[in-house]
């Protein structure tokens, strides 16, 4: 009896300790656990804990493009390189839910596809089962479309196209009941409808909200009844974009409540080098949650890790693009700003839904050129648009067809593996920490007015992993420096070494030379607006402000900002003094749109003679550069400005008011 119970007793020791060596290998060398007794994961990124975050928050991930990808030949590995399915990779790292988006007939008459997935219904199954066998739920997207539908483009599926409201709203019905009964059939675990995608004022054809919102209860009735039949909690989702439009938001939630729209949840697109601050978002989404009593969540948001372009098709964000970069664009930046997204939803409150990363798969095709991967961008759709989308799309996908704009924001790198980034779906409900490192230098910028001394900054600021911040030591190389001339308008790029514990940093200097200006704060990125006399005519136009938005600035980040429902009517000007007398030219930038009868100009007044010169607006991003020349000034004093006068909905920015010395 005691040799039996001595035998038991090593068997349970050899048990216990074999166990041990397993959970120490499998949780603490591979560092899935916390090894410094804090709870805190030690890992290669810094994450700060979200407190509080529920169990059903919504980590989520919109991969609608993958089987386009892997029929391309793209394959993805976990974390020790060997090829894992991605579905399992992305539940490993914290992932809940996965976004899947359907167009209805993405294909041309003899069955090319559009592009950007081929996203139709057979193709949504089998992402949808992939995700639900390893326990993700799954967000339904129908765009009601044949190919992409966002703010500027929302065009009926070409079965639709002759139908009148009425009709459509049937087949729309009947198309949204037909689909999720089968995917349900196909045993996927549907848990939200999203109903539209981005529809800002558009829908499926329609353009009024009358229209829009009868079409939206078709919907809303279908999924209800589906979910009925099924026993299923299946909630409703209406998405909307451009939340630092905030009284947007809340006509869009009103539109919705006086129409009685059946939904749950108010969702949101946020790109945060797009869609202002993060403050702003919360405060936006809890004032839906409060006033209109709905759910809400942000259905799409992404980073950028590395401004490297993987298949020589333009990225959405790269070193020349205009956006506002509020992270390092390093996997450190990434990764701070989508904790950042679902930090800012979860402080809804129980409201707060969660978040999706939208396309983070979405990496190039295999092909030494570019030439060899058009091929597969159109053989299999796995660019965002192929050749074969003209017939629907010819103004946009007809014109720019390729490859993917989106390479450089995805959570696995150019070859498929998981980046650390990939991680923080798991991590913000730990914590975790890293050794500290510089992770990116700050771009120096330095702006001059032409023959002005240019004086390079001895330090450049280091930013770390762990969010702080060092100035450090920095050399610019005289080579570059010595090209510059400061009596040549233009833009120049230098370039630096900067140091920090024997390690080397590379620098960016801008240096941008400018004709000489004598309109104080020229560019509203200063505070101080006491130098300009801004006059909103009546109060007419509900919007004119200095907004902060880099994509809306021609230079900087700052500009003024104008809209109105009611009529658009205001000036702007500035008296300039002390100028040397002799002839000067005045202009300013300007872009924008939907301006009905417009009386748009630019004046200078000086020495009691005023001059004009025609201005207006030709759409987003086209910066149109007025100019008056040959201003008299013998006095020294000069008024300048312009006028701006247009229907409602009339939108648009001013920028960079330039008073320069004409040269002999």
């Amino acid at each position: 009896m005691e040799k039996r119970r001595l035998i038991l007793v090593f068997s349970t020791t050899i048990i216990i300790i074999a166990l041990g060596v397993f959970f120490f290998y499998e949780f603490v060398l591979k560092g899935d656990v916390n090894t410094n007794g804090t709870g805190v994961v030690q890992s290669e990124l810094f994450v700060s804990k979200i407190e509080g975050l529920s169990k059903e928050f919504i980590k989520g991930v919109d991969i609608s493009s993958i089987i386009s990808l892997e029929k391309s030949g793209v394959k993805f590995f976990d974390e020790k390189g060997k090829e894992q399915d991605i579905f399992k990779t992305l539940s490993k790292a914290g992932v809940n839910y996965v976004r899947i988006r359907i167009w209805n007939d993405p294909f041309d008459a003899n069955g090319n596809g559009y592009g950007g997935g081929n996203n139709d219904l057979d193709t949504a199954v089998l992402i949808g089962k992939r995700a639900t066998k390893y326990g993700m739920k799954i967000l339904v997207d129908f765009h009601y479309s044949d190919f992409w539908a966002d703010p500027a483009k929302q065009q009926a599926p070409k079965a639709w196209e002759a139908m009148n409201t009425d009709e459509k709203g049937i087949a729309l019905y009947e198309y949204t009941k037909e689909c999720l009964k089968t995917l349900l059939e196909e045993g996927v675990d549907i848990g939200m409808v999203q109903i539209g995608n981005e529809t800002t004022g558009n829908f499926c054809g329609e353009n009024n909200w009358k229209n829009i919102t009868s079409l939206f209860k078709e919907g809303s009735r279908a999924i209800r009844e589906v979910s009925e039949l099924n026993k299923k909690d299946i909630l409703i989702a209406v998405h909307f974009t451009n939340p630092e439009k905030a009284e947007n938001y809340e006509r869009y939630a009103m539109i919705l409540e006086n129409f009685r729209v059946d939904y749950d949840v108010f969702a949101s697109s946020y790109y945060s080098f797009w869609h202002g601050t993060l403050q702003n978002l919360t405060e936006v989404l809890t004032n839906i949650a409060l006033n209109y009593n709905k759910k809400v969540m942000v259905a799409e948001t992404s980073y950028a890790y590395t401004y490297e372009n993987g298949d020589d098709f333009g990225n959405t964000i790269s070193e020349d693009a205009v956006i506002t970069k509020n992270y390092p664009i390093t996997v450190q930046g990434q990764a701070d700003a989508i904790r950042a997204v679902m930090a800012a939803v979860a402080d809804v409150g129980d409201a707060g839904l969660g978040v999706f990363y939208w396309e983070p798969a979405w990496i190039p095709v295999p092909g030494e050129t570019i030439e060899d991967r058009k091929s597969l961008w159109e053989q299999f759709g796995s660019g965002w648009a192929s050749s074969y989308s003209t017939e629907y799309d010819p103004v946009d996908a007809g014109l720019y067809y390729g490859g993917s704009s989106w390479d450089n924001q995805g959570l696995f790198d150019f070859t498929g593996h998981p980046l650390p980034s990939l991680k923080v779906f798991d991590y913000v409900n730990t914590g975790a920490v890293a050794e500290i490192k510089v992770d990116a230098i700050d771009d120096v910028r330095i702006d001059i007015r032409k023959g002005d001394k240019i004086i390079f900054p001895d330090e450049v600021t280091a930013l770390f992993n762990d969010g702080t911040e060092k100035n450090i030591v920095v050399n610019w190389n005289e080579e570059e420096v010595l090209t510059i001339s400061n009596d040549v308008i233009g833009e120049y790029t230098v370039h630096g070494t900067a140091v920090h514990e024997k390690m080397e940093y590379e620098a960016i200097c801008k240096v941008i030379v400018m004709e000489q200006n004598y309109v104080e704060n020229y560019s509203f990125e200063e505070a101080d607006l006491s130098m300009w006399n801004i006059v909103n005519m009546n109060d007419s136009t509900t919007e004119l402000q200095i907004q902060d938005k880099i994509s809306d600035a021609n230079t900087g980040t700052k500009s003024l900002h104008f809209y109105s429902t009611k009529n658009v009517d205001f000036k702007v000007e500035q008296e300039i003094k002390n100028l040397t007398p002799g002839s000067y030219n005045f202009s300013i930038f300007l872009q924008g749109g939907d301006a009905g009868n417009p009386i748009m100009s630019i004046y200078a007044i000086a020495d009691g003679v005023t001059y004009s010169a025609e201005a207006g607006v030709d759409g987003w991003a086209n910066w149109m550069n007025p100019k008056i020349e040959n201003i008299n000034v013998e006095s020294g004093t000069v008024v300048v400005g312009t006028a701006i006068k247009c229907d409602p909905k009339g939108w648009g920015t001013l920028d960079d008011f330039y008073l320069s010395p004409v040269e002999n």
